[in-house]
Formats: C-alpha cells, structure tokens, sequence
C-alpha cells in the first residue's frame, strides 16, 4: 500500500510522528513524505520515507502561492497514486484535502491546533474557515487533538466528517523516560521550550522572569526554541542582566528536561502541548495556561499548576506557589506527572488510531473493488 504524507516541515514530523511512519513501513507500506527540505528529511529518510520535495510558506497568504501549492499536491497525489493520504497543520489539511478531493482520494486529517488565522477573529478567520470547510469536506476521518478544537468546527459547521479525538500526538515513554528529580532545588530552574513567539506567552513569560528575580535570585529561567519573531534584542538585554539564558533551537530537548525542576508554557492556544508531555513523562511538574491544548496535560496542583494566558501577575503567582512548595513535594508532583503520561498519553495510543483508521479505509476500498469485480 501507498501512504502519502503532507506536512509542513520536518522537525515535527520526525519528533511527533516518526513511530507511526516506522510502524507503517514495519508493515510493508510504501510511505512518502511531501514537505520543503530541512535537516530532518535525511532522518526520516533514514528510516525509509521516500521525500518529495514541496514549497510551502507556512505562515505566508499570498492566494498566488497556496494555488501554486494546491496544484502541487494534485500533480503530487496523481503521480504517486497513493491509497491514503495523512495531513497535518493548517495549508496541508487544507490544500492536501481539497487535493485529495479532486483527485477522489481518501484522507485522514489531524488538526493540531486552531492557529493564530483562526484564533483572531477577522477576516482572516473567515477566509480560513471557509478553505477548511472544502478541505475537511471529504475526509475519510477527522481527528481532533482536544474536545474544544473539536467543539469549535462542529458548531462552526467547518467538519460534517468523521471525528475522533486522540491524546494529542502521544509521548514516546521509552525516549522521554523517568528522570530522578534534581538532588537539590538550591537553585530552581525553570525550562521553556517553544518558538520564540507572542502566541507561546513570550512576552509575560520575559516579563514574569523580571519580577520573580527581584526576590528569587536563585532561580534560573531556561529558553529553548527557534525566533519566529523578532525578540532578539530583549532577549540579548535579559540574558546580559542573567534573568534568563536562551539556548536557542535544540535537538535534544530531553536533557534540559533533565536538568530542570518544572517546565513553563504561557502558550495562548495548543492543538495538544508536546513539551508539557515530555515534561511530564520525564518526571517534571508543568506550569500552564488554563487553554485548551494544555489543560488535558497537567493536574492543577497534583502535577503542575495552572494560571490564565496572557496573565503576567497570574503567571508570576504560579512561579511562587512552586517555587514555595518542598522538595519532596516538588518530586512527588513530577512522578504523579509520569503516571498521568503513562496512562493516558502513551503514543502507541495515537498509532493505533491510525492503523484502525487507515484499515477502515483500506477495507472498505477492497470491498468495493470486489463489488465492481462482480458487477
């Protein structure tokens, strides 16, 4: 079988996705990748993806260039000729659906997060809400990473399709292990991972960092992320007065996770917060927003502490609630956090969604070729 896969760059592919695309190859499946070339294309690769190469301007809205990008996919969908097609993130799921629809091909969906074009409302969110209306009218099943996502299409009558809700893209247990708790909180870090951006709470987060410092000296507050905007200059001004260290873009997140003692996520929306199950599977408590996409992770106050978005003084009180916690009351919260990982967010979960789903599919294709046989 022939299993297309349309995303937006390779990063999120390789670390959220990539033990369903080695499950589906395990099991003799010919997968190809369709998404601009990055350093994680030679990974995915490696594993047995076959990579075709496509442009696509991810935060870009230019009608010329997401026309140019639809008729990508159809030429991509008619030479490939695949059986199913799985698309992720807001011009794939759109422009991949219309495509597929063109093309009678069947599609999964994932939707992994409203976005900035539909949070704010405007004429933006109007045009964006009517191309994922003919995106999703086809599609074969829609799943949703959070119940409120999921609310919001169906009363926006966008999704008439199948839906079904999954625990985000699940957390890999085995590569996101148990970590012992720091020996000591002498010195408390906090950890950020995320783009460095307005909707990830950058700016309360830089502001919260500020006023915790004047009386906690000895905390420390760790950024990690790529600059999707232009921060840079506040960033550089803190880090010179050391009320943060930024660490710019890491592979290797889980060995900051290790070294912290609670990781922070002012984030103003989320399909579903991969770095808050990461955390959490290490054994770290979460601090987050009170959105959707990151409540689902996290206990109030049995494995983090939540506190509004976009919230300065309501972000700050949930630093020092945890910063005045006990060691062992900081520890304890961490491993509640793993067993919540364990029991509810386990990828393989995910994975078999899809296997049910892509069988479903693939059942009811044979069923009806069998049927044009007899006919």
């Amino acid at each position: 079988m022939k299993i297309l896969v349309l995303a937006n760059f390779g990063m999120g592919l390789y670390n959220f996705r990539k033990e369903l695309l080695e499950e589906l190859i395990k099991q003799d499946n010919e997968v190809y990748i369709s998404l601009p070339d990055d350093e994680y294309v030679s990974k995915l690769e490696k594993i047995g993806c076959k990579f075709i190469d496509t442009h696509l301007e991810r935060r870009g809205t230019n009608p010329l260039t997401d026309l140019k990008l639809l008729l990508n996919y159809v030429g991509i969908i008619k030479r490939i000729k695949p059986d199913v097609v799985l698309t992720y993130t807001i011009k794939p799921n759109v422009y991949g659906g219309i495509a597929c629809s063109i093309t009678k091909t069947p599609y999964i969906t994932n939707i992994t997060g409203l976005g900035t074009s539909v949070e704010n409302k405007g004429i933006i969110q109007k045009i964006t809400l009517m191309l994922y209306k003919l995106g999703l009218k086809k599609a074969s099943c829609v799943f949703f990473q959070n119940k409120t996502n999921r609310m919001f299409f169906k009363d926006n009558r966008i999704v008439e399709s199948k839906t079904r809700l999954i625990p985000g893209s699940g957390v890999n247990l085995q590569q996101h292990r148990f970590e012992e708790y720091p020996l000591s909180d002498d010195k408390i870090r906090f950890l950020f991972i995320g783009r460095i951006m307005k909707a990830k709470g950058i700016e309360e987060l830089l502001e919260a960092a500020k006023l915790v410092k004047v009386n906690y000296p000895n905390v420390k507050f760790d950024l990690i992320g790529g600059t999707e905007e232009n921060y840079n200059e506040e960033i550089d001004k803190l880090e010179k007065q050391e009320i943060i260290k930024y660490h710019g873009q890491q592979d290797d997140v889980h060995s900051f996770i290790k070294k912290s003692h609670a990781t922070i996520l002012p984030s103003y929306h989320e399909g579903l917060a991969n770095v808050l199950l990461e955390s959490a599977s290490s054994g770290r408590p979460v601090l987050a927003s009170r959105v959707p996409g990151c409540i689902e992770t996290y206990e109030d106050g049995l494995t983090g502490f939540g506190f509004e978005a976009m919230n300065v003084d309501s972000l700050v009180q949930a630093i020092i609630k945890f910063i005045n916690l006990s060691y062992d009351e900081k520890r304890e919260m961490g491993i509640a956090g793993r067993r919540k990982m364990e029991n509810e967010f386990d990828r393989n979960i995910v994975i078999n969604a899809y296997l049910q789903e892509i069988n479903l599919i693939t059942n009811k294709e044979n069923l009806n070729e069998s049927i044009r046989e007899v006919s």
